[in-house]
């Protein structure tokens, strides 16, 4: 059987000098897994986005919050924000093959026991239903109509979890899971805390610390939350090191553990 050997990058969010000087430190046998917002906030997404797809097979990738806004803006479902910088994207004479490109990325990568999301699971969720929720938005994202559908996954409510959901309500609860969760005040969402760990109020619970959850045994690789850092916890690891905001873009080795780090 052969050893699995591959890195995962966090979010690099434009930041394309450092993600080239990273890809440079990686042997070109290994695999590549990025923890999603690929895009946003950096000097150069456009950038970003040739060098990874460049990577042909070796590219794992799923999406952050920030690559899905990029889908809705350039559907005219969101507004642009004050800090975006995807407008070398956006007017691209065929932005379409990059947006398309985009979309077809999944929400949730399982492989070689291994799972990577952007921002997290919910806790009731076993691996298999993480990965039948990752589908069902997948499936609305490579939809021929899918510039139709992307204003419905917006918003803060529904802001729990049930298995009765439909419709919109559930996409939208599956988005800000896969895409904004950090902590959780007992079941409910939580979108305002987005600090270090030490600054957490009693009454909220990061979610990977949230008791009897069902992924504890699998091994989970995410991003999204910044001033976490590098933070590995109940079988969990954050890779979201702050490139963008003039901290390292790290790369992490599985199953070494070696940590490899480059800056904008």
């Amino acid at each position: 059987m052969t050893q699995p050997n591959f890195y995962l990058i966090g979010d690099v969010q434009g930041c394309s000098n450092a993600l080239r000087d990273l890809l440079n430190q990686i042997p070109h046998d290994a695999d590549i897994w990025f923890c999603g917002d690929l895009v946003n906030r950096g000097p150069d997404s456009l950038s970003v986005l040739q060098q990874i797809k460049a990577l042909g097979k070796r590219a794992r990738v799923v999406l952050g919050n920030h690559d899905i806004h990029l889908l809705a803006v350039a559907a005219g479902a969101r507004k642009k924000g004050k800090s975006d910088t995807l407008d070398e994207i956006l007017y691209l004479p065929n932005r379409d093959e990059w947006l398309d490109w985009l979309r077809h990325q999944p929400l949730a990568h399982f492989e070689h026991g291994v799972l990577m999301v952007h921002a997290g699971v919910w806790p009731s969720w076993t691996l298999a239903d993480v990965l039948a929720r990752a589908g069902e938005l997948e499936a609305l994202l490579r939809s021929d109509d899918y510039t139709q559908s992307l204003q419905t996954l917006f918003g803060n409510e529904p802001n729990a979890w049930h298995d009765d959901l439909v419709g919109v309500a559930r996409l939208r609860v599956i988005t800000n899971v896969f895409t904004r969760m950090r902590t959780l005040q007992g079941d409910v969402l939580d979108y305002g805390f987005k600090a270090e760990l030490k600054d957490l109020p009693h009454h909220l619970t990061p979610w990977f610390a949230m008791p009897r959850r069902q992924t504890i045994k699998t091994p989970i690789f995410f991003g999204h939350w910044s001033a976490l850092g590098f933070h590995q916890e109940n079988n969990t690891t954050c890779l979201d090191t702050g490139c963008v905001w003039g901290r390292e873009l790290t790369a992490y080795h599985y199953p070494s553990g070696e940590l490899l780090t480059a800056f904008e």
